[in-house]
């Protein structure tokens, strides 16, 4: 009876600490940490003090970014369940226990010779070390560890593609962060330009040389450049803010401060199509991601199939039985108790859970192909729309930077022309207003062309 009441407050006690919840989310201030043996650490991520560079922001980027965390903890999971499928041609040992109460009394032990005196009991307690070894699964398991590792595969494929992507997300948001300093900075000079022609007009009327609606349109340019001059400064603010987010530093967007050069200082020399479509094919992550996808769904078919197949084992059982309440006779109360032999498992009827289960795999292996199919369409057009982006910025960078020049020409002559009271006012502020368009233009152009240069490596595999 002791032992009944061992194994049963052990059991009791056993579920109470089974059942203690996992909380779904860590506290304020902590945060889980993928490839540490601390599941849950206190985080501080690192707010960059100064300027940032590109690289400073990759770097911290791929160390905060919760997409990139999550993909990490993607390929611990995809580990852990290959390690599970291995574990599937393992031999298995385990403790078996059993009560159970009859309403006959049942003989404890079994007989070991004819006339053997026996104990009976209504109360019977057992337990048993177990040993099954795996002999024969038709090529379940196999396939299933096989498949395991695909998957496995995969998600390190997809945590490099995660990886990449972030990588051009950060430089392209950290490129258009640069090129809004220099428009901001284009529309500041702007509006200096205008305040000191708002000036002039007003010496100018003073000496009867202009007249006052000189001065109003003046004005009236002026207030259009300083509201336009707030709308841009509210769009680096929302771009400085996207980039702190996947840096990973939520709420400190104002303390991101990018620096570096806009302008390429060499032309990129650019593969042609073929050669930049058969470089993606070998080294774009989620290409080769939804390759070793598709060799996974093939193997869990394989393994599908193999259930039709009758399943082998090896079992072995050693342990003990005894009366836990009172028990009559003259036989032994207690005793040990084995057994060893071959188990085989053969399926008859699973009212078509088989033929289901495979159909699902066939299913999910037919999708898997055609996304394959329909990733080496995209991968084309990327690269395809990459190299066009960049011959375009090229182009506009070079059209648009002769036109900066004529038009800080043009504007020098019309503001000589005006002063002398041989211009009209409304002729400079035309050419101070081209002046500022084609500068932004070609600020937006350059930040443009590393931006395709940055979606062609991405389409390409990195570089």
């Amino acid at each position: 009876m002791k032992r009944f009441a061992s194994l049963f407050f052990g059991f009791i006690f056993g579920a109470c600490a089974l059942m203690s919840p996992t909380d779904s989310h860590p506290p304020a201030g902590m945060h889980t940490q993928p490839f540490s043996n601390d599941p849950v650490e206190r985080f501080s991520p690192r707010i960059p003090e100064g300027p940032l560079t590109l690289q400073d922001a990759i770097d911290i980027a791929l160390a905060n970014n919760p997409v990139v965390a999550a993909a990490k903890w993607d390929v611990l999971a995809a580990e852990a369940r290959q390690d599970q499928a291995a574990a599937g041609r393992m031999p298995r040992v385990g403790i078996e226990g059993e009560y159970r109460r009859t309403l006959d009394r049942e003989r404890v032990l079994p007989t070991r010779g004819e006339g053997e005196p026996g104990a009976f009991s209504r109360d019977i307690v057992s337990g048993d070390l177990v040993l099954s070894v795996p002999l024969f699964a038709g090529g379940r398991l196999v396939n299933t560890e096989r498949a395991a590792a695909f998957f496995h595969e995969a998600s390190e494929y997809g945590l490099s593609q995660s990886r990449q992507a972030l990588v051009f997300d950060v430089s392209n948001v950290f490129f258009n962060i640069l090129a809004q300093h220099h428009v901001i900075e284009a529309i500041e000079f702007s509006e200096y330009v205008l305040k000191t022609h708002l000036k002039r007009a007003d010496e100018l009327i003073s000496a009867e040389k202009a007249a006052k609606v000189d001065r109003m349109r003046t004005g009236v340019r002026l207030a259009d450049v300083r509201q336009e001059l707030v709308r841009e400064k509210a769009v680096l603010s929302v771009q400085q803010r996207t980039l702190a987010a996947l840096m990973g530093l939520q709420g400190h967007g104002e303390r991101v401060s990018p620096e570096g050069d806009l302008a390429l200082r060499e032309k990129p020399a650019l593969p042609t199509l073929d050669e930049a479509f058969q470089a993606a094919l070998k080294n774009r992550q989620d290409y080769l991601e939804a390759r070793a996808v598709l060799e996974a769904r093939a193997r869990n078919v394989d393994a599908a199939r193999a259930a039709r197949w009758p399943m082998v084992s090896l079992q072995g059982a050693y342990g003990g039985r005894w009366a836990a309440g009172s028990a009559r006779g003259a036989g032994d109360e207690y005793g040990d108790v084995g057994r060893i032999g071959l188990a085989m498992e053969m399926p008859l009827f699973e009212g078509g859970r088989i033929d289901a289960a495979i159909r699902e795999e066939r299913a999910d292996l037919a999708a898997a192909q055609e996304r394959f199919r329909s990733l080496r369409y995209r991968i084309q057009l990327e690269i395809e729309t990459a190299l066009s982006n960049i011959r375009a910025s090229e182009e506009r960078i070079s059209a648009v930077g002769e036109s900066i020049e004529l038009a800080r020409e043009s504007l020098r002559i019309e503001e000589e022309k005006y002063a002398v009271g041989r211009g009209a006012i409304a002729d400079v502020l035309d050419a101070q207003a081209a002046l500022l368009a084609s500068e932004k233009t070609v600020f937006r152009a350059m930040a443009e062309l590393r931006t395709a240069i940055a979606r062609l490596e991405l389409a390409m595999g990195g570089p």
